[in-house]
Order: C-alpha cells, then structure tokens, then sequence
C-alpha cells in the first residue's frame, strides 16, 4: 500500500488543483459552451434529456474520451520524466500534446494557462530554475507546467493526476452552472458522478501506453471550432 500523503504536500496539491489557482481555468468551457448553446437551439439534439443528465453525460465522455488518453496519460509520463531531469522527453510530450489540440481555441488554452502557471511558480521556492527555465521556452502546455509544479511535491503520480482530474472536474461543473440554469445542487450531482470515474479514469491513464495514447474526440473539436464564431458567449472555449 502507498504510504499516506504527507500533510504539507496534501495541500500543496489541493492548492495546485484549485480552479481558483490565478491561471485562467475559469474563463474557459473546452466546448461546453458551445454543446449548451447548439442544445438549446436544435431541440432534440440531446435526446430532450433534462441539461443535468447531458451535462453529466457529456462531461464523464470527455473525461474518459479526451481527458484521460491525452492530457493525464502525458502526466503520468511528465512527472517521472521532471524527476529524473529528462528535458528531451518533456520536449517531446509537450510537442505532442501541441500537435493534438484541434482548434485554436484548445491550443490557445493550454499555452496560456501553462504559461500563467509558470509565472506563478517563478513566486514559490522548491522548483528548479533550470527547469523552470526549460519549460518556459517550450513554450509550456498546462499539462507540462503542471506536472512540473507535481514533481516538486512527495505525492505519487497516482496522487497528482487524481488532484488535476478533480480539479478539471470542479471547474466544468461550475463553467456549466454558469452557463444554464442548473443550479449549486445540480452541479453537486454532477460533481459527484464525475468523481465516481475519475480513479478509474487514472489508473487508465497510468497504464495507457505511449503508442496508445491519443486526442480524437471529432464532435468536441467541431464545436471547439463553432465556438469560435459563437455570437454570444461567456468563455473563451
């Protein structure tokens, strides 16, 4: 059994993991807003199911679809690789997870939220300067830098990418919210359904190996690229 996760490194990851970390995760939706908005205006297109089962729905397929084949397998293997020093291999995941993003607006995302989380991290002692350095010139997906600020911690893989799920989750649920009227309750629910598949969503991701991992979510990408164009909205994804 993995020994308990000392408590000073338990709260450095529920700080990094927080939606309130000054990074920009709240401004975007990664294509819910734009599933909401084509929802309301096609009725039928989500089956007149309630917005709290779609939403649920949706969420747990990007979780296991998108999430946990790209963004958390490339952590499992971004961790170790910042432990031991390896910058080629952090050069390469990070071109990877570059090259996957299928809209702008994807790529605009990660390269933003990686570069704002390195500027926070220039502000806290513990981490690397040449590895700072290296992930600031890459330029930094948020993955990447986040792994970067996880490696610093004494916390398992296992640990940090259950923290960055969550966190994920946290964030959609009330980028949702926002978006319908769904209500604190609702979004609690919803919460919950999510963090029922986030370990196994982990352990996948952990095992997936490289030549498995991907980013093919075709109907995400098409309305990532909708929203682009949207005339009214809320996020900037």
């Amino acid at each position: 059994m993995e020994s308990a996760l000392p408590a000073a490194s338990l709260l450095q990851l529920i700080w990094l993991a927080s939606p309130a970390l000054p990074v920009g995760g709240f401004s975007y939706s990664e294509g819910l807003e734009a599933f909401i908005n084509r929802a309301q205006a096609a009725p039928g297109y989500i089956a007149d199911k309630p917005f709290e089962e779609a939403i649920s729905a949706w969420l747990s397929d990007q979780l296991y679809l998108s999430l946990t084949r790209s963004d958390l397998a490339v952590m499992a293997h971004a961790i170790p690789a910042w432990r031991s020093d390896d910058s080629s291999r952090i050069t390469q995941l990070n071109g990877w997870l570059l090259q996957t993003r299928e809209s702008s607006e994807f790529r605009a995302q990660t390269e933003q939220m990686g570069r704002s989380l390195c500027n926070w991290l220039r502000n806290h002692d513990g981490v690397d300067a040449a590895q700072l350095a290296h992930c600031e010139q890459l330029p930094p997906t948020y993955p990447i830098a986040f792994a970067l600020a996880a490696a610093q911690l004494n916390a398992s893989v296992r640990d940090c990418l259950l923290a960055y799920a969550f966190g994920w989750a946290e964030n959609m649920v009330q980028a949702a919210i926002k978006s319908v009227p769904l209500g604190q309750t609702a979004g609690q629910r919803i919460l919950a359904q999510l963090s029922q598949h986030i370990p196994a969503a982990v352990q996948t991701a952990i095992d997936l190996p490289d030549d498995e991992r991907q980013s093919f979510s075709p109907m995400l990408a098409i309305l990532s690229a909708q929203h682009e164009t949207q005339y009214s909205r809320l996020f900037r994804s």
